[in-house]
């Protein structure tokens, strides 16, 4: 490899003499020595290309968004300077993820989703604590994140009371169905352990 990179350096000096022999006006003087320049990296470069160290491309692999916390992975083969790139589309692809997951839970489907993937990451209740789940909300809100109780105060999906108690998660609980979730999850894993429990609670009280 480093026999063939010296025989193209060699090739392009005897190309310089024999066109600096040449006569050439002005106008096209500046074009054959880019011409040239040209010549001259890539006789350069070339041991280097036919080895592994000679960056042509970068490379971006980004996750599907499932949920918000697969958009943290991101792949990148570049050059050294692309840290701050990576940075970025990985930044984008978790904000794009987030939103994403936010309007699917507007709808009465899309929030069910939202939260039985909630439930699964990151409390790891499976289909049977779902059910108990679905059951108990149904009867709170219809799943209907807009839902408030005039009398009460209690606000949201998971009928939350005081509805400020939500900030504890994000100040956006009047209207991010995600945040609502969120808390009410987390209020059932600290007060009940589980939904079932929650629910059971709900059918000898009419409350949770």
């Amino acid at each position: 490899m480093a026999q063939k990179g010296v025989a193209m350096k060699k090739n392009a000096r005897d190309f310089i003499s024999a066109i600096s022999g040449l006569r050439i006006s002005r106008t096209t003087k500046p074009a054959l020595w880019v011409t040239i320049g040209g010549l001259i990296f890539l006789a350069s470069a070339q041991p280097t290309a036919y080895g592994l160290d000679f960056p042509m491309t970068i490379r971006l692999a980004l996750p599907s968004i499932s949920t918000s916390a697969d958009a943290k992975n991101l792949t990148v083969g570049a050059q050294p300077g692309q840290g701050s790139l990576a940075s970025q589309m990985s930044e984008m692809a978790i904000v794009a993820g987030i939103s994403e997951q936010v309007e699917m839970a507007r709808s009465i489907d899309g929030a069910k989703k939202v939260a039985k993937a909630i439930m699964s990451s990151e409390f790891s209740w499976g289909d049977d604590q779902y059910s108990c789940l679905n059951k108990l909300w149904s009867k709170e809100s219809h799943w209907n994140y807009k839902a408030h109780n005039y009398n009460s105060g209690a606000h949201g999906i998971a009928q939350a009371l005081p509805a400020v108690k939500m900030e504890v998660i994000s100040d956006d609980w009047r209207t991010n169905p995600v945040t609502q979730i969120q808390w009410g999850l987390r209020y059932i894993s600290i007060r009940y352990d589980s939904p079932c429990a929650a629910w059971a609670k709900w059918q000898s009280h009419r409350y949770y």
